[in-house]
């Protein structure tokens, strides 16, 4: 067997960071857009309900701009932002070749979605709908489980890049990952 005909070992593990990157971002869009929903029928125009005394609270504000209710006037800019997200995630995706990159990116990628979601289709619509809040946090802000996707994606983001832990393949020459002549360029053969 040639070295051209060797079976190529990267692509499994870039295929399940793939799939892992979308499980996440499938699971964390679902549950933001399903508690969204959840408040908006049971919660809106009713007194805050207490979850830790006054600390944390389920009250629900609708919110034009981003955190903090910062850039009330731009939520299109919001959108686009969001939407320039989410196309930068997909192509970097193709790269994708570590597990905890793949959950960090598919935090980021849901809650990214999440919040697009609302401002597409929430009123006044246009790019200008406004993003569903109900997470009070007492002396912070109010925030939603795409907000928090979005926090703790960040958050693994910088970690892994401080700890230098690598998106994919540090030497990789091909945007494919499952390119049989990258794996032989890696691995120090010449396959002419």
């Amino acid at each position: 067997m040639t070295t051209s005909e060797a079976p190529n070992t990267d692509t499994p593990a870039p295929r399940r960071c793939l799939w892992l990157l979308w499980a996440v971002a499938g699971i964390a869009y679902v549950i933001d857009q399903g508690s969204k929903l959840a408040v908006v029928a049971g919660l809106e125009g009713h007194a805050p309900v207490p979850v830790l005394g006054t600390w944390l609270e389920l009250s629900v504000q609708r919110n034009p701009g981003a955190a903090f209710g910062l850039g009330e006037a731009t939520t299109i800019v919001f959108t686009l932002i969001a939407a320039a997200v989410a196309v930068a995630i997909v192509r970097v995706s193709r790269r994708l070749a570590s597990t905890p990159w793949a959950i960090s990116l598919g935090l980021l990628l849901g809650g990214a979605l999440g919040n697009l979601t609302d401002r597409l289709f929430r009123s006044p619509g246009d790019l200008r709908g406004a993003v569903v809040d109900f997470i009070a946090v007492r002396d912070f802000s109010v925030m939603n489980l795409a907000d928090w996707a979005i926090s703790c994606g960040s958050v693994l983001m910088l970690l892994l890049s401080f700890r230098g832990h690598e998106l994919g393949p540090a030497s990789s020459s091909s945007d494919d990952p499952g390119d049989s002549g990258s794996h032989a360029r890696h691995s120090g053969l010449n396959v002419r």
